[in-house]
C-alpha cells in the first residue's frame, strides 16, 4: 500500500502527526522523521536505538511511502530523498537541485553502544567511556574529518553486544564527519557539500545491520566494491602484472645513501685529497660548488683526514656531483628525454679523475643503494624483499645496483610524486616537484574562490592529475629506460586527498580527480607490468595499486613540537640529517602519549582495512615509523603485523646494515612463510578472546587462524597457553607455529 501526503495537508499537521515513516522487515524496524532525518532502529529481538536526533527541520513535500521505501522532498524540491529498506541494509539517497552544505546526521553519544568503530588508518575501536579517546578525538576531528582522506574506508560503526550497526558512505567525497565529547561517550555529526562540480552526483548513505562481528561494516563495504566492479584481487593483479608476485612474502626496506660514492669507496685517502685539490677539470668544477664548510674541510683535511673529515668530504663531493648532473636537465622545461645522460657522463668522469684513489670495481660504488648491499642481503638468506629509494635520482647514480637487485629476485622501487608542482628554481632538492614552468603555471588546482590551492607545506600548487599526466608519462619512460626499476611508488595519489578544481576549461570534481589519480597509477602498472604502490591506500583512491605504506601506522603527532621541533625532548623524532642516514628515520625514541596508545595499543586496534583489502593490497607502516623507530611500541607493532599478516618495514643504510640484519632476518623468518600462504586470502573474521582485548584472533578464507597474545602474562587459549607477547599461527594444512616477540627483539 502506498500512502501519499500533499504538502498542504502536511503544513497543517503538527510534526508528531506525520513524523513516523516506518520501514520494516523480518530483520529490523526503522523509523524515519522526514523533516529532520531523525532515525530510530529496532533489530528483531533487540531494543530500540536512536541513531540520529535529527537536524534542523526542513519543509517537507511530496511524501510517498510503501512497505520498504519512502520518498520525499525538502525545501520546495531543493533536495530529494529516497529511503529504501533492502534486507539488512537501509539505503538513503539524497539528490540536490542547487549547491549548498547539507547537515545529515546528529548521532548522540548513546548510539555508540559498547564502542565506536572508526577506520583511522587500519582501524580503531573506541570503547564507551574511554577518557583517552574523549580527550583526543574532539580535538583531532572536531572540525570534521574528510571522509575520503582522513578515513581509510568511508564508514563507521557501533557495537552493542549481539548486534552492530554500520554507516557506509557510498559517495566518500565532500563529506565532513565531526566528533564531540558527550557524557561518557562521543557524539558525531555528518554533513555533505553539494557544489557546482558535484551537484549532479547523488549522495548515498547505507546503514548496515550487523551481528556481533566488529568487521561487519567493512565486509559489507567489500561486497559493495565487488558488486560495483571496483575490486581487484591480488591474484588478478599478479596475472596482469607478473612482477607483483614478488610482493608475496616480501619485507619492505627503504635504502638510504643513494649517491654515487660512499666513504668506504675511497681506498687511498691521501691520493683522493690530492686529486680533489688538483687541477683536473672535474675537481675544479666540484670545488666550485663547495660552500664555506666544504672548503674548510678540504683545506684542513691534511694528507690523512679523520673520519669526520672523510664523511664531510664525501658529502661535499656527492652534493657537487648532484648539482653538476641536475644542471644537465633541470630548468624551466626539464629535458626528460635526456634525464640520465648527465649522470652516466659524470660517473665516467669520476672514474677517470679519481679512479686511482677509489675501489677498482666502480660497479660496486655506493652506500645503501649499492651492489654491496644487495650482496649482503642475499648472503643473509633474504629471498623476498621490496627495496625502495627515497627518490628516483638514486637509480640514475646506481643503475647497476638496481639491476643487481632485480637479478636477485627483489622488487626495486623508486619514489616519485606529481601532486605538488613548484616554480622553477624553488626548493630544487625537492626533485619530484620540479615539473617545469608550464606545469606550474597551467596545472595548479583552482579553488571555488578563484585562488590557487597551495601545495604540500604551502609550497607551489597542488596539481590536477589529468593535467600532469603527460609529464608523468614522459618522466616515467625516461627513468624506466635508464634504470629498469621493477616497482614504482607514486606518493600521495592513494591518500584519498582530492580537490575540486574550478580552473576554467577543466572543471574537475573531487570524484573525477580521484579517478585521475587511480588512472595514473594504473597506467604505470600496465605500461611496465609491475606493482605500483602509494601512500596510505585509502579506499577512495585505491584502484591501480598493489601495495601501500602508511595504513598500519599513519603519520601521527604532526605539528607536536615535542616530536617535530624540540630537540631536547626525549620524544624528538630527529633531524633530516645526515643524508645517508637521517635521524628522523634511524633515531630510536619512545613514542609520546597519547599517540603511543592511540596508534599501537592492541585494545584500540581493529583490522578494518584488512577486512576489505587483505588479498588485494599489501600494506605496512608509514615510512616515517619503521619497525625499530619507537622502542616502547616495538612489541605491539610486530604482533599486529603478524596478526594482520602484513609485512614489516625497515630503514637501512650502509652504516646500519650489520646491526640491523638480525632483525631483518628474524622478521623474514616469521613473516615470509605465512604471507606466502595467506597473501591472496581474504580476512574473514576477527575476535577478541578475553575481556581485556589483549588476546585476539584473525581468520582467513582458507581456514587459517592467527592468535596473538599481546599481554605481558601467559594467556589461556583452548587447551593451550600462549606465552606473553606471542602469536600462534595455525595455517590451513600445515603444522602450527609459535612466534615470540622476544626472538625478534629490537635493539
Amino acid at each position: 500500500m502506498r500512502l501519499k501526503y500533499g504538502w498542504g495537508l502536511l503544513a497543517m499537521l503538527p510534526l508528531s502527526a506525520w513524523a513516523g515513516i516506518v520501514l520494516q522487515n523480518e530483520a529490523w524496524r526503522v523509523e524515519l522523521e522526514p523533516a529532520t532525518l531523525a532515525i530510530k532502529v529496532e533489530p528483531a529481538g533487540g531494543g530500540k536505538r536512536t541513531l540520529s536526533d535529527g537536524v534542523a527541520p526542513h519543509a517537507v513535500s511530496a511524501l510517498e511511502q510503501e512497505a520498504h521505501n519512502a520518498l520525499w522532498q525538502w525545501d520546495d524540491g531543493r533536495y530529494h530523498w529516497l529511503a529504501r529498506l533492502e534486507g539488512r541494509d537501509l539505503r538513503l539517497t539524497l539528490n540536490a537541485a542547487a549547491p549548498g552544505r547539507v547537515e545529515l546526521l546528529r548521532q548522540p553519544a548513546s548510539a555508540m553502544g559498547r564502542g565506536l568503530i572508526l577506520p583511522l588508518a587500519e582501524g580503531s575501536y573506541i570503547p564507551e567511556g574511554s577518557k583517552l579517546w574523549q580527550d583526543f578525538l574532539p580535538g583531532f576531528a572536531g572540525d570534521g574529518l574528510d571522509t575520503s582522506e582522513n578515513l581509510s574506508l568511508p564508514l563507521w560503526g557501533m557495537v552493542y553486544g549481539r548486534s552492530s550497526l554500520h554507516w557506509l558512505l557510498l559517495n566518500p567525497f565532500n563529506n565532513r564527519l565531526a566528533f564531540a565529547a558527550q557524557g561518557q561517550g562521543l557524539a558525531l555529526t555528518l554533513s555533505h557539500d553539494f557544489n557546482a562540480l558535484n551537484q549532479n552526483q547523488p549522495f548515498t548513505l547505507l546503514l548496515r545491520l550487523g551481528d556481533d562481528n566488529p568487521l561487519s561494516g567493512a565486509q559489507r563495504y567489500r561486497q559493495w566494491l565487488v558488486s560495483e566492479g571496483r575490486y581487484q584481487t591480488l591474484e588478478d593483479k599478479i596475472r596482469r602484472q607478473p612482477e607483483t608476485a614478488k610482493l608475496v612474502g616480501a619485507s619492505h626496506i627503504y635504502l638510504w645513501g643513494n649517491n654515487l660514492l660512499d666513504v668506504s669507496d675511497v681506498r687511498d685517502w691521501p691520493a683522493f685529497v690530492r686529486l680533489l685539490r688538483g687541477p683536473a677539470p672535474l675537481a675544479a668544477r666540484l670545488r666550485a660548488h663547495f660552500d664555506g664548510e666544504d672548503k674548510a674541510a678540504l683545506q684542513g683535511a691534511g694528507k690523512r683526514p679523520n673520519r669526520y673529515q672523510q664523511k664531510a668530504l664525501i658529502n661535499a663531493v656527492n652534493q657537487a656531483l648532484t648539482a653538476e648532473a641536475r644542471a644537465g636537465w633541470l630548468g624551466p622545461q626539464p629535458a626528460w628525454a635526456d634525464l640520465a645522460s648527465p649522470y652516466r657522463k659524470l660517473r665516467v668522469e669520476v672514474e677517470h679523475a679519481f679512479g686511482p684513489a677509489l675501489l677498482a670495481d666502480a660497479s660496486r660504488w655506493g652506500g645503501g643503494l649499492s651492489r654491496k648491499t644487495v650482496d649482503a642481503l642475499q648472503s643473509a638468506g633474504l629471498k623476498r624483499l621490496w627495496l625502495g629509494v627515497d627518490n628516483w635520482e638514486g637509480g640514475l647514480w646506481q643503475p647497476l645496483a638496481v639491476k643487481a637487485g632485480v637479478a636477485a629476485g627483489y622488487l626495486m622501487g623508486s619514489y616519485d610524486s606529481y601532486e605538488t608542482a613548484l616554480p622553477p628554481g624553488q626548493h630544487e632538492d625537492w626533485l619530484t616537484a620540479q615539473q617545469g614552468e608550464a606545469v606550474y603555471r597551467k596545472c595548479g588546482v583552482m579553488q571555488e574562490n578563484g585562488k590557487m590551492k597551495a601545495g604540500f607545506q604551502q609550497s607551489g600548487y597542488y596539481t590536477n592529475p589529468a593535467c600532469v599526466r603527460d609529464t608523468l608519462e614522459q618522466r616515467t619512460r625516461a627513468l624506466m629506460s635508464a634504470v629498469g626499476f621493477n616497482s614504482w611508488f607514486l606518493d600521495a595519489y592513494a591518500t584519498g586527498m582530492a580537490f575540486d578544481d574550478f580552473t576554467p576549461g577543466r572543471h574537475t570534481a573531487k570524484s573525477a580527480m580521484a579517478q585521475g589519480y587511480e588512472q595514473s597509477m594504473q597506467w604505470v602498472a600496465d605500461a611496465y607490468q609491475l606493482p605500483v604502490g602509494s601512500e596510505m591506500g585509502n579506499a577512495a583512491t585505491s584502484r591501480g595499486i598493489a601495495f601501500a605504506h602508511g595504513m598500519q601506522v599513519p603519520v601521527l603527532g604532526w605539528g607536536d613540537p615535542d616530536l617535530q621541533k624540540n630537540q631536547k625532548s626525549p620524544y624528538f623524532l630527529g633531524r633530516w640529517f645526515p643524508a645517508d642516514q637521517p635521524e628522523t628515520f634511524f633515531k630510536q625514541v619512545p613514542l609520546k602519549q597519547p599517540y603511543r596508545d592511540l596508534y599501537y595499543a592492541p585494545e584500540y586496534r581493529l583490522p578494518l582495512y584488512q577486512a576489505v583489502f587483505h588479498g588485494s593490497i599489501v600494506t605496512t607502516n608509514h615510512w616515517l615509523y619503521d619497525n625499530l623507530k619507537f622502542n616502547n611500541a616495538y612489541a605491539d607493532n610486530l604482533l599486529a603485523q603478524w596478526l594482520y599478516n602484513v609485512p614489516p618495514l625497515f630503514h637501512l643504510s650502509a652504516a646500519s646494515l650489520k646491526s640491523r640484519l638480525p632483525q631483518l632476518q628474524c622478521a623474514d623468518r616469521a613473516f615470509r612463510p605465512l604471507h606466502q600462504q595467506l597473501a591472496t586470502q581474504a580476512m574473514t573474521g576477527f575476535s577478541w578472546l578475553n575481556p581485556e582485548r589483549t588476546l585476539q584472533q584473525t581468520r582467513f578464507a582458507d581456514g587459517s587462524l592467527l592468535t596473538a597474545n599481546f599481554g605481558m602474562a601467559p594467556a589461556a587459549y583452548g587447551k593451550q597457553t600462549l606465552p606473553p607477547q606471542s602469536l600462534l599461527a595455525q595455517p590451513a594444512g600445515q603444522a602450527p607455529r609459535l612466534l615470540r616477540v622476544a626472538d625478534c627483539a629490537g635493539n
